[in-house]
């Protein structure tokens, strides 16, 4: 459970990392302002997710 955890955490934070860069690219480029919103409100919900992955990782290297 500990090894599928890592690698769950380790896809989450590379979701987080490609969302937050399309977001950015979006917002640099202008072209759609709902587009980027969406971009970075999907972010923070990959954000949840990761942090909520990394303490149950903890939680289990833990007990």
């Amino acid at each position: 459970m500990q090894t599928f955890l890592y690698h769950l955490t380790t896809v989450a934070v590379v979701a987080v990392i490609a969302v937050l860069f399309m977001g950015l690219w979006t917002m640099l480029r202008g072209s759609s302002p709902n587009l980027s919103q969406k971009l970075m409100r999907a972010r923070v919900l990959l954000q949840l997710f990761a942090i909520v992955i990394i303490v149950l990782f903890i939680f289990m290297t833990r007990t």
